[in-house]
């Protein structure tokens, strides 16, 4: 005899942004279905990954928020991070095995001379436990083969380095550093310079472009809440577009946005300053409703990105 089948849940038309702290040991994807069941979302997106071995701030974007993710794979991020000087490892970080070990000869002023030379524009070779592709296949199948492929030099910014903790053989930082920086490789490298090689045991992103750990919540936290609680923890799908100018629309403007049309700037009255940003965001003024991000340019506010909602 056939046991019934359960009746599907249905699944909520939810619009908004978790700033979700990812523990130790969970992938990016994983995190994202367990934050996607807790909220019974349609449709959810994680914002760039991060690997098991770090925790820290995962911003997941659900329903129309998803069209303003690659905003965030653009952006600055800042991270905490422990490495240990001394040995290296076939990962460049805890989870591999040792392949090299040295003496830790340097002091606390040697760590920091070395480190200042890592500010500014640098560049990395991206590891081989990495998963960017060549001929369509992730680096780190490559190297869980035992394989070694050419991997071209790639410019990367570190805007700040600060230590935060020196006891050695223990190296603890904080960085803020441009898009495609791996951490494990900065590590990797500073122990170079200082002749000892290292490897990284410890790292936390504390922040996402404009966004940082302080309002984030946990999957436990999640888990034990109510769906009311749950859903306060939701931030607006505006919170991503924070750092762009804002620009209001009448009732007439809004209507032609929301159809894809060129708005003329002489007739929205817009600041200088949102006038020559790259992009901005964009709001019916009688609702103050987010519209979407444009461009503006050669006289005209262009349409990128459109919000849908029911009133749209």
């Amino acid at each position: 005899m056939n046991s019934p089948q359960r009746p599907r849940v249905p699944r909520r038309a939810l619009d908004g942004v978790l700033l979700l702290d990812k523990p130790l040991g969970l992938s990016s994807n994983d995190a994202l279905i367990r934050a996607k069941r807790l909220y019974l979302a349609k449709k959810a997106g994680h914002t760039g990954t991060l690997d098991p071995l770090a925790t820290g701030l995962l911003p997941l974007c659900f329903g129309e928020a998803t069209k303003f993710s690659q905003d965030l794979l653009e952006a600055d991020k800042t991270y905490e991070a422990t490495m240990r000087l001394g040995v290296r490892t076939s990962t460049g970080d805890a989870e591999g095995e040792a392949i090299d070990t040295r003496a830790v000869a340097c002091d606390e002023a040697a760590v920091r001379t070395a480190m200042s030379g890592f500010l500014g524009g640098i560049t990395q070779i991206p590891p081989m436990y990495s998963a960017l592709k060549r001929d369509g296949k992730p680096l780190y199948e490559y190297a869980r083969a035992g394989q070694t492929v050419e991997r071209e030099g790639r410019q990367v910014t570190i805007l700040t380095l600060e230590m935060l903790a020196c006891a050695l053989p223990d190296v603890t930082f904080r960085v803020t550093c441009s898009k495609g920086t791996y951490v494990r490789t900065l590590a990797e490298d500073i122990g170079e310079a200082l002749g000892c090689g290292a490897h990284l045991v410890a790292l936390r992103r504390t922040g996402v472009g404009a966004l940082t750990l302080e309002h984030a919540v946990t999957l436990d936290a999640l888990s034990d809440a109510p769906q009311a609680e749950r859903d306060a923890w939701l931030q607006p799908v505006d919170a991503l577009l924070s750092t762009f100018p804002s620009v209001e629309l009448n009732e007439d403007a809004t209507r032609r946005f929301l159809h894809g049309q060129r708005l003329k700037l002489s007739e929205l009255g817009i600041s200088a300053d949102a006038a020559k940003a790259p992009r901005v965001r964009v709001y019916a003024e009688a609702e103050g409703r987010l519209l979407g991000v444009a461009k503006p340019g050669d006289g005209v506010l262009a349409p990128e990105r459109l919000v849908v909602t029911a009133q749209s």
